[in-house]
């Protein structure tokens, strides 16, 4: 199972290349003239030409043209942005002479479409990081000596007898024939528990297996199984992602035809071409194209200070935009990590006395329940008892003897297969995981596990609605109801939606994005779909390169603080980067009025523009300090 480039995403790839070789073009002969210019002093004409300005020539020849002719493109398509306005500025600026000038707009035009390249191409990053997770080739079992053999994943067929060995992850879904061990199915379910596999039970493609090496039956072909469905969904969630328009594109649709007439209505009222040449440049859209983009900047340093990691910086200018909120269970508003939540005693003993037994036998186990039953026993204060003749048995648990006493720890099914007497003895069924505590063949007690809460979540969602004007806050899971209802009620979230796969995930954000626009927060392999489909996508941690790959922004240690502090930085560059461009084309339309009426020459029309890009780029830069505060809960 491959990943294949198709067409569009060869195109974008071409168009970043084009578009970052124009861009250091720009560079080096911007660099070469201001060389020629101050340091070496040269002086003297070309055929008509300074040869200072050749440099600048020759950037507008190789580089500008290519951007002007793409811009008639969006001319034809009827598409008046703020870049169409950077194209008549490059040919203006060529025909006043203004060469430096004209080099810095195709500087700036083709770095900011290079950026956008890059942003698109990170949705073939994401795909190609979920198909390196997937073995290569898998372990066949062949011949009469059952012989294993190495076939590449393509080849597998079903029915197939395939060999999963220790820490492998499977290549197909499939049926367990033979051995006992357990899987790590997260990057599905995103629980962090792990699940016990024994003969006659089922595999997923993409689960990693735990100690002990399994052979499987072979039910699906690997284009057919779990993982490439994933896959399959994971491109369609990238394709679909809302295109939301850029605050730049916003405010150049109408800013970009009102200069344009401006110039043109001068021409006509004067019979003077010069005033609409000083119309255009005192009209070329700096503000748009710098002080936006270096409020972007700011933006995005200020978060690498703080530990969030900004993917695509168009998240930034989205994140303010957004109504929904759509969260994942596991990790996100939990801390990813089963903790005791009740231990029922269905004997004599007390609950220090069993965690003392448990915890004796759970030193000598590599179980994920294992860490949560020593954690308690060290919140309690209490030194796990000495056990010896440890083992874990297919079907059976831990065994051992244990201050005296034969204990078992195991699952409830296969303490109920042994001891079906004790059914009636035990509660209902309830959320969370479960283990039975055997003390001398005897039900010991009954202890139950959950997820953790994170302490800080009920605070930090009812914040949302009344500071970040969200309208809707979900809860979505692959875990069982009862359970996701459990953290609903805790932290205050009113809808959710249990049992949902990683295609259910994205089919929900799909309809939510044609209310509003969404931001979805998960940390796990099954959100990254979801996160792709979203408006916005927030990764939480370093669990995995998909996840990271699949969001726009990666909150680094995960917490909901950092998440506030992310969406505060989003509202900040916007208010900012509106001032910066509103305030700057609200000058330079009075200045655009000045040139109309004859009172502003092209040379006084550029000075004057100059003047208005410095105070919004010095007004954008505010985006790189740290506020007073980030957080509002």
């Amino acid at each position: 199972m491959t990943t294949k480039s198709n067409g569009p995403e060869a195109t974008q790839a071409t168009t970043g290349i084009v578009q970052i070789s124009i861009a250091i073009l720009a560079v080096t002969g911007i660099v070469a003239n201001l060389v020629f210019r101050f340091l070496i002093g040269i002086e003297g004409e070309f055929h008509g030409l300074q040869y200072i300005d050749i440099p600048l020539i020759v950037v507008l020849v190789l580089g500008g043209i290519p951007l002007v002719i793409d811009l008639l493109g969006h001319v034809f398509r009827l598409e008046f942005g703020s870049d169409l306005l950077a194209g008549i500025s490059i040919v203006t600026s060529a025909l006043l002479g203004e060469y430096l000038a004209g080099s810095m707009v195709v500087l700036m035009l083709s770095g900011g479409e290079a950026l956008e390249a890059y942003a698109v191409r990170r949705a073939t990053s994401a795909l190609a990081a979920l198909a390196k997770r997937l073995p290569s080739v898998a372990h066949k079992l062949t011949g009469a000596g059952a012989a294993m053999i190495d076939v590449p994943l393509a080849d597998v067929e079903v029915g197939d007898m395939l060999v999963i060995l220790p820490h492998e992850t499977s290549p197909v879904d499939g049926l367990v024939v033979e051995g006992h061990s357990t899987m790590d199915e997260s990057f599905l379910t995103g629980e962090p528990y792990h699940v016990s596999k024994a003969p006659g039970t089922s595999i997923i493609s993409g689960a990693v297996n735990g100690e002990s090496a399994l052979t499987i039956k072979a039910e699906k072909r690997a284009e057919d199984s779990r993982y490439a469905k994933i896959m399959r969904v994971m491109r369609e969630s990238e394709q679909s992602r809302p295109k939301l328009r850029r605050l730049g594109d916003q405010l150049g649709a109408f800013y970009t035809p009102l200069a344009v007439a401006i110039a043109v209505l001068a021409w006509v009222l004067s019979s003077d071409p010069t005033r609409f040449l000083a119309v255009l440049v005192v009209a070329t859209p700096c503000p748009l194209l710098i002080a936006i983009p270096v409020a972007i900047l700011g933006s995005i340093s200020l978060a690498a200070r703080r530990g969030i990691i900004i993917k695509d910086p168009s998240v930034l200018e989205r994140l303010s935009t957004c109504r929904t909120a759509i969260f994942d269970k596991t990790g996100t508003l939990t801390y990813g990590r089963p903790k005791i939540a009740e231990i029922r005693s269905m004997n004599e003993m007390t609950e220090d006395g069993l965690i003392r037994l448990a915890a004796g036998l759970e030193r000598y186990s590599k179980h994920p329940l294992a860490e949560p039953l020593l954690m308690e026993a060290q919140a309690r204060k209490l030194k796990p008892a000495e056990a010896s003749e440890v083992s874990e048995r297919p079907g059976q648990g831990l065994i051992g003897q244990v201050d005296g006493h034969r204990v078992q720890i195991t699952s409830r099914s296969k303490w109920l297969t042994k001891h079906p007497q004790d059914e009636p003895r035990l509660p209902e069924n309830t959320a969370g995981l479960q283990c039975v505590l055997g003390v001398d063949d005897h039900l010991g007690a009954l202890i139950l596990f959950r997820d953790e809460p994170r302490s800080d979540g009920q605070s930090f969602i009812q914040h949302l609605k009344p500071h970040h004007r969200w309208t809707r806050i979900l809860l979505v899971s692959g875990d069982r109801e009862s359970e996701v209802r459990y953290l609903a009620d805790h932290v205050g979230i009113t809808e959710i939606h249990a049992g949902v796969s990683p295609e259910g995930k994205v089919e929900i954000v799909r309809l939510e994005n044609a209310k509003a626009p969404t931001v979805f927060m998960g940390d796990g392999i099954n959100d990254a779909p979801a996160l792709a489909a979203a408006t916005v996508g927030v990764a939480f941690g370093q669990n995995s390169d998909i996840t990271s790959e699949a969001a726009g922004a990666v909150v680094m240690d995960g917490s909901l603080r950092k998440v506030d502090e992310l969406l505060h930085i989003g509202t900040r560059l916007r208010r900012v980067a509106l001032q910066s461009a509103v305030g700057g084309m609200a000058f330079s339309v009075g200045g655009m009025i000045l040139a109309s009426m004859g009172l502003l020459s092209p040379v006084g029309g550029a000075f004057l523009q100059e003047i208005i890009d410095l105070v919004a780029v010095f007004n954008a830069l505010r985006t790189a300090f740290v506020p007073k505060s980030l957080t509002d809960y």
